[in-house]
Parts: C-alpha cells; sequence; structure tokens
C-alpha cells in the first residue's frame, strides 16, 4: 500500500514527533540531548528554519518547527541523519536509529499552537519525571522563560503582549494551566516492563539460572537469544545491560 502524502502546512508550522525505531530508546544519557540539539540549532542555521518549541524525552522527541524555503521532510531527514551517525560512533553500533517516516501535523493557527506548545511542556510533567516545568532541562519551556538559544521566543510572545516582561509572566500562566483536555497528536508511550519481570523473560528465553549467566554462552547463541528479548515491547537496551552485564552497544548490535 502506498504512503499516503504528508498534509502541506499553509502557515509553514507543524508538530512533528519523531520516535525511536521498535520505540527504542534515542537518548542513553544528556550529552546524547545535548547533542540532538546541536544538531537542531546547526541546520535552523543552514535551512532557515524557526524553532518554536521541543521537547525531549528518552524515546521520543516532540518539535514544532516553521518551514521556510527547505520542506520539513527535508530538514528532518538532514537532522536525523548528523544525530544517528554521532550517535552509531559512540555507541559503537550501525543501522536505523529513528522509525522511517516521523508524524506530524498542520498547525494553521494561533490559538491551536499555543496549546500544542502547552501539550509539549507539560509531557515531562505528565509523566512523573518532574514536579514543575522549570525542573525539565531539555524542553523549550525555559528557555522562553529565560534566555532562547534555539528557538525564536519572541514569535510566540507577543501573542501574548508586546510588552516583554507581561508576555512572559502570561506566557508561564497558560503553560502551566491543565492541558488535560488538549487534543494534539500523541506519542503512544511504550510501557517499561520492571526489572523482575524482565528477569523471569530472560531466564525463560535463555533457559538460564540468572541472567548474568548469557555472558559466558557462544555469540550466536547469545545474540539469538538477545533478538528474541527484545521483540517483547517494554524492555530497554539500557534494562538488558543492567541485568545481563552485557554491554549496551553488544546489545544493540545483536
Amino acid at each position: 500500500m502506498a504512503r499516503q502524502a504528508r498534509v502541506k502546512s499553509k502557515s509553514g508550522i507543524y508538530h512533528i514527533i519523531l520516535r525511536g525505531i521498535n520505540r527504542q530508546t534515542i537518548f542513553e544519557e544528556d550529552e546524547d540531548k545535548f547533542k540532538f540539539l546541536e544538531c537542531l540549532r546547526y541546520y535552523r542555521d543552514i535551512c532557515d528554519y524557526a524553532v518554536c518549541g521541543y521537547c525531549l524525552m528518552d524515546n521520543h522527541v516532540h518539535l514544532l518547527i516553521k518551514e521556510k524555503e527547505e520542506q520539513i521532510a527535508t530538514i528532518m531527514k538532514k537532522i536525523g541523519v548528523r544525530y544517528v551517525s554521532w550517535y552509531n560512533r559512540k555507541y559503537d553500533r550501525c543501522g536505523h536509529l529513528f522509525q522511517d517516516r516521523f508524524k506530524s501535523e498542520v498547525i494553521e493557527d494561533d490559538a491551536y499552537l499555543l496549546v500544542v506548545l502547552r501539550y509539549l511542556h507539560r509531557n515531562p510533567l505528565k509523566a512523573g519525571l518532574v514536579q514543575s516545568l522549570s525542573e525539565f532541562h531539555f524542553s523549550s519551556y525555559c528557555e522562553y522563560v529565560n534566555i532562547a538559544r534555539i528557538i525564536d521566543s519572541s514569535f510566540i510572545l507577543e501573542m501574548f503582549s508586546t510588552n516583554s516582561e507581561l508576555a512572559r509572566k502570561s506566557f508561564v500562566r497558560f503553560m502551566n494551566e491543565s492541558s488535560e483536555n488538549d487534543d494534539c497528536l500523541e506519542y503512544q508511550e511504550q510501557v517499561t516492563k520492571k526489572d523482575e519481570e524482565v528477569r523471569v523473560i530472560i531466564q525463560k528465553c535463555a533457559n538460564v539460572g540468572i541472567p548474568q549467566e548469557l555472558q559466558a554462552m557462544k555469540k550466536p547463541e547469545r545474540d539469538a537469544i538477545l533478538r528474541e528479548i527484545k521483540k517483547v515491547q517494554g524492555i530497554t537496551t539500557r534494562q538488558l545491560a543492567r541485568l545481563t552485564g552485557i554491554s549496551q552497544s553488544v546489545i544493540a548490535r545483536a
């Protein structure tokens, strides 16, 4: 079946969700998130797009981008290739990291743009990662409140007021309002299994007493077992590495 053509935004603004292939983790540590933001900033200057918002979770990314001359598909391909090349070198892996086709929705009016931006910023709060929006360091919320380094903050803040101080106060108030009824393009988060559940799965798949016994197996047998385990939804590479003692790069290559 042919892919459906991506809807073209008249305003040039898109809400984008970029996710790991098979829902895998795409940011193992903070350095990885800093690198992705560097890629976002690097191509912003080359491709001349505006970043209205972002939120980096462990296994997916939310972006609000306003395209200009360069089309959004080209922009996302460049960002993805640059980041994945760096990530694969760092973790000694090869192959795809992101799901081939990113999800997107068009943003055609200011009211919905603000709703989507609020949804992005409240993602970490909803996931229970932080207690307040200002605690999360990998979303554009702090750039709007403090110093903008990647985003075009004036575009959004001027919707609240031409007075910069009043605009920020109104922005903060709006972002902290409940977003339970906001109807946006969503990422269906994978439920991560508990370590005890994963430990039982490893024992059954490998027919071992403890997960660490995988280390002593011959490579073909070990890799075949790892591939089977990785097919189970809700198991992360980091989790497997922690329980088996096998490095994440070895597990990723299996």
